[in-house]
């Protein structure tokens, strides 16, 4: 039974895009709006007649709960979180930087003497 449904869904599934091949002389928005129906029709068979599409809306109602649970920043520990993450950005770019110049030095002018 199960397969049935799944059959069923990748008929409306295909018969959206074939809407979109049938009805070439249509305006283009009308025609994915044929494909968008088919596509929405086809999930909603598997999402709401599967039991795999139990599952999933049984783990998506269990993710927005913990969703909800989060203890999200305010916009000023944000902002503040989002400044220290660009002064160290900054300070490992410069350290880098110099790093890289120092070795170069070190390599290129006083061991093997070019300029």
């Amino acid at each position: 039974m199960d397969r049935l449904k799944y059959l069923i869904a990748l008929l409306l599934l295909a018969a959206g895009i074939a809407g979109y091949y049938v009805f070439g002389e249509w305006v283009l928005v009308a025609r994915v709006a044929i494909v968008v129906v088919g596509t929405l029709a086809a999930a909603a068979v598997v999402l709401f007649a599967t039991p795999a599409g139990a599952r999933f809306l049984e783990f998506w109602r269990g993710t927005v709960a913990e969703v909800r649970k989060v203890a999200w920043p305010s916009r000023k520990e944000t902002i503040q979180s989002t400044l220290v993450v660009f002064a160290f950005v900054t300070t490992m770019a410069l350290f880098l930087w110099l790093t890289d110049k120092t070795l170069e030095w070190v390599l290129y002018d006083l061991i093997l003497g070019w300029k």
